[in-house]
This record gives structure tokens, sequence and C-alpha cells, in this order.
């Protein structure tokens, strides 16, 4: 047997699981699955956890990005995979997402210590999140925003700059609420720029990825009588050259960024260089918000309804009063 001193100390341990939640009905009638990843880092009573949410319409798989986490797992473990050198070894996307939202964690809980004051940012502050009506015929979309007329801010799908009876629907049973729209990419220039005067008088804030990415550059040729955000083109850092003087604002997705390390650079570099900041989260559990909730704090819009969005989330998940989101609770993240 080896003497004491001699024994290698207990090394953290990392496990990876896929879970799912149940969303509510949809506009569209269909109960939906949100199928998340979580990591959690264990050592002892500390545990530190991150949830990513993987895309298949980008081609990722929970299987695939299981596989590429367990891969990794010893080299968290013995320390050589820390949250500066993931960013070196690991690619933007939903693997260092997870990773990377656990890390922050375990480091946060195993010093006793607050996401917030390790990255060095102010307290957390209360938030006004939007809340998504989702594409769907004029009338279901009219009667979903008549049921959320109280809320501050909504954002709404059109996928078709055609589709102004849905926008004239939601805006005459919700008169009073500020306006997002994403438009998934559906649209082309001369609809977007013959459209702006309407979308202006409807009260429309922002226009969230107007064009393709790959058709975007028309952008820089019109005055933006509306800000225009860049969401699925922005991926981190990198993504910034190409946007400038096409968008507005950028949205921050920390599915796409890799994580929150990369996020708090992305929005750092994106304020030097002019841009507004939105921060969402995809599909997932106040446990996938969290982060994203921490980052938004300086944020012009919010999209982080996500957990409203479930018909069951993790206990404890985020408070909510109305379109009011609390910061996360140490027991959930950071």
């Amino acid at each position: 047997m080896l003497p004491r001193a001699l024994i290698p100390p207990d090394r953290p341990r990392v496990s990876v699981r896929s879970e799912q939640f149940p969303l509510e009905r949809q506009a569209d009638g269909v109960r939906r699955i949100a199928e998340i990843v979580l990591v959690e880092i264990h050592e002892g009573s500390t545990r530190g956890r991150g949830e990513c949410v993987p895309d298949p319409a980008l081609g990722e798989t929970v299987e695939a990005v299981i596989a590429a986490i367990e891969a990794l797992a010893d080299g968290i473990s013995t320390g050589v995979i820390m949250r500066r050198s993931l960013q070196r070894t690991v690619p933007a996307g939903v693997v260092r997402n997870a990773i990377d939202l656990a890390l922050w964690d375990f480091d946060a809980k195993r010093t006793n210590s607050s996401v917030w004051q390790i990255a060095g940012l102010d307290v957390p502050h209360r938030l006004t999140t939007a809340v998504t009506i989702p594409h769907g015929s004029a009338e279901v979309m009219g009667a979903l925003a008549a049921q959320e007329a109280h809320r501050p801010l909504l954002k709404l799908e059109l996928d078709s700059i055609h589709e102004f009876d849905r926008l004239l629907a939601v805006k005459v049973a919700a008169p009073h609420s500020r306006l997002i729209v994403d438009a998934h990419a559906g649209w082309t220039l001369d609809s977007l720029i013959q459209a702006m005067p309407t979308l202006k008088d409807a009260g429309v804030e922002l226009i969230e990825d107007p064009l393709p990415a790959s058709n975007d550059a028309g952008l820089a040729s019109f005055k933006h009588e509306i800000p225009i955000c860049a969401n699925r083109s922005c991926r981190d850092r990198s993504s910034l050259p190409h946007l400038v003087r096409r968008y507005d604002a950028i949205n921050i997705d920390l599915n796409r960024t890799g994580g929150f390390t990369e996020a708090l650079a992305l929005l750092e570099q994106a304020r030097d260089d002019g841009f507004r900041i939105k921060v969402s989260s995809r599909v997932g559990t106040s446990l996938s918000t969290a982060p994203a909730a921490i980052l938004g704090q300086d944020a012009d819009w919010v999209d982080l309804d996500a957990p409203l969005l479930l018909a069951r989330d993790r206990q404890p998940g985020l408070r909510f009063d109305g379109s009011v989101l609390y910061p996360p609770s140490v027991s959930l993240w950071g």
C-alpha cells in the first residue's frame, strides 16, 4: 500500500447525460419536448453544472454531443482542460458551452464565490424579458397576444414579409406592448425595404435575421429605420467583421458562442464596435437560461422566456414575476 503522502488526491468526476422536458402546447397545437445535455463536475460535496441545447437543424444531435463531451472528460478531471484552455481546444458550439458553464459553476462553488464576482461584473439585477408569440395563423397569434397583452415586450415570428395580417392581429390584441420581429431569414432585401414604414408604424423596434446570412450584403446599402439584428450569423468574435455596417445589433446565444467565457468577450468587443446587444437562449431549462441572465445585465433586449415555455422546469428554477426575471440563485447556477 502506498504511503498516504504518495496517494494522488481525489480528482473531480465528470458526468454527462441527456434529459427531456415537455413544453406547453404551441400555436400549432403540437406538444414538443426540449432535449438537453447536462454536464456535471463533482468533487466531494461540490457540484458544478452546465446545460446545452443541441439543435438538429444545425446538425447537432444529443448522441454526438454526449460522445464529444465524454471524450474530453478525462482532460477536465485532470485539470488539463480548464476555462481558458477549453477556448483553444474546443470550437464554439454546444459541446464547449456545456463544459464551459459547468466549469464556471464549479469554480464559483468551490471558491465560495459567484460567477459575477469571478468575472468582475456588477451585482445582477432584475431584467425584463421578451415573451414569444410563436408562428401561427393571424387568428391564433392574435389570441395568444391577447393573453400576453400585459407583457411590455413581445417577440413574434414572421416567416414571410407578407404576413402583415399576423403583425396587425398582434398589434390590435396587445396595443401597448413593444414588439420584436424574428424573420427567420425568410425575407428579401426589396421586401424588407418596402416593409420598413409599415413595421415602424406598427411599433416594431427590432428586426432579427430578415435575410439569409449568405445574402445579407445589401443590408449595408440603405438606412435602417428600425435596427436590424444578426442572430444565426453571429457566432463568436470572429463573426463581427462580417456584420459591421450590415447590422445594428447582434444576438448572443451561449450555445453558439460556446459558453459564458466567449460570450463575455463577444459582448465587450461588439460594444466597442458600436453594436447594440440582444441576449437570448434556446428552449431549455432554467439552468440553460441562468448564465444568459447574468450575461444580459447590460443588454438592450433580453429574450429569456424559455423556462416559461416548459410544462415542467428544474427546481429550484429561475423566478419570474410576469415578464420580470430575477437573478439566478447560486443553488441553480453561478
